[in-house]
């Protein structure tokens, strides 16, 4: 493998910003110069040098929630296209869920996976198990090492992934090997919702109907559901996308991140977006859960301060642009955003609604801890190299020239962003490089250290 020194960068790191170079060499950071330039006969013995004057050097990203669509689905995205666009965005490692077709509820299902990431991904990648109301023979098989953990719909979902028989959450809570992931809104709350609006309004439901369909009280409903199995069973429970204020009461911010047994997990379009965008925006911003009220978004981002929140991730669930325009009824939730979510975040740190020093805690060093993912998300001597180089002062907007989805489109079209990722490193490979893709050399299955 090739050795590249990265001089004069911005590190941000462990909740410090510093001028400082690395070396990487044989995919690990070997060297970190803190306040003071690389010898100067280095240069003559590594294969590139990258001067990083200007630009921020940050770990990269860990998103511990995308939906990248393979197998099955193919034609919204795959591993490979959706990677793809994860690196040019800064995300070098990603947990991907297993909603597809078929449904990632078997182990041998779940090993495909990591057969098509092996040959395809340019990120590094782990898979969760996703759990039904009959598969606790497949769950207790999973390999701690290797799984990021088990994905739990405790709301909507497709096929049989909906887990409603308390019988078997009560299994799937105490006998899980690994970390319990949760999609928590309540579905009977819903189904209700959706048959008075029917009643209403019939076919003329709008988008901006959609945070009061799928309510607040569906939400606190099975979050709190969630949270009392997990402290009966002492699970390791992390729940998905918290999407009100009011959820927050059910989390705890006394203890470090290492000793929760519960955590909670905000996207980026909870944190962006608010109710007031849906009449402009409607079919572009319809997730599961809801994006809500201006009041649910502000006290969103106070608990990512206040330490009540512990990741930010994306949801990232491609459509395409045609099964989307439909009217809302039969509109797919869900959109891309894993090319935009450092971006996004840096942008919210410049506009002071939080630090630069939190953006790269709750996307990079975060979701290593949560997770116990090994030697990744720290800029730390001989931890892997997956790093990402900003230049912060580069104006430029989201179109379709730039996407790299497969669906061709993005919620955050038309925005201009004043910082810009040009070079993502992924195991000390340079595979985004100012617009042009690497491709000779794929990413890694995470590994995991647990007790």
């Amino acid at each position: 493998m090739s050795s590249l020194l990265i001089e004069n960068a911005s590190i941000v790191n462990e909740g410090q910003k510093f001028l400082g170079s690395l070396l990487i060499r044989n995919g690990l950071i070997e060297a970190i110069w803190k306040n003071t330039a690389a010898p100067q006969d280095l240069k003559q013995n590594v294969d590139r040098t990258i001067d990083a004057t200007g630009l921020l050097l940050i770990p990269g990203v860990i998103d511990d929630q995308v939906h990248f669509r393979e197998p099955g689905l193919t034609h919204k995205g795959n591993i490979y296209s959706e990677a793809k666009a994860a690196v040019a965005g800064g995300v070098t490692s990603f947990m991907e869920m297993p909603n597809t077709n078929p449904q990632t509820t078997t182990i041998e299902e779940l090993d495909k996976k990591f057969e098509i990431a092996n040959k395809t991904s340019l990120a590094n990648f782990s898979f969760y198990l996703g759990a039904t109301n009959n598969n606790i023979e497949e769950i207790v098989k999973i390999d701690p090492k290797k799984v990021c953990g088990v994905k739990v719909f405790m709301g909507s979902s497709t096929g049989n992934m909906l887990v409603d028989n308390i019988d078997a959450l009560n299994k799937i809570f105490k006998h899980s090997p690994v970390l319990v992931a949760t999609h928590c809104e309540d579905e009977t709350t819903i189904l209700a919702s959706i048959n008075s609006y029917k009643e209403k309004y019939g076919e003329g439901i709008t988008f901006a109907m959609h945070p009061f369909i799928r309510s607040e009280e569906a939400c606190y409903l099975s979050s709190s559901l969630a949270v009392k199995l997990a402290k009966q069973h002492g699970t390791r429970l992390h729940v998905l996308h918290i999407s009100t204020k009011k959820e927050l009461e059910l989390f705890d911010n006394s203890l470090p991140l290492e000793q929760k047994r519960i955590t909670g997990e905000v996207c980026v379009h909870h944190l962006w977006f608010s109710e007031n965008d849906y009449e402009k925006l409607g079919w572009r911003i319809k997730w599961n859960p809801a994006i809500k009220t201006e009041a649910d978004r502000l006290g969103l981002i106070d608990g990512l301060i206040n330490g009540k929140l512990d990741v930010v991730a994306t949801d990232h669930a491609p459509h395409t642009h045609e099964e989307k325009v439909k009217p809302y009824l039969q509109c797919p939730s869900g959109g891309p955003m894993v090319q935009h979510s450092l971006v996004a975040m840096l942008e919210m740190a410049k506009k002071g609604t939080f630090s630069i020093e939190l953006v790269v805690d709750k996307m990079c060093h975060a979701p290593a801890k949560l997770f116990g993912v090994e030697k990744r998300g720290f800029i730390r001597e001989s931890y892997f190299a997956d790093l990402v180089l900003v230049d912060p002062k580069a104006n430029w907007t989201v179109s379709k020239e730039n996407i790299h989805y497969r669906c061709g489109w993005a919620p955050l079209e038309g925005n201009t962003f004043s910082s810009k990722v040009l070079f993502t490193i992924v195991n000390g490979n340079v595979v985004y490089d100012n617009g042009i893709f690497h491709e000779g050399i794929k990413g890694q299955a995470l590994e995991f250290i647990r007790k």
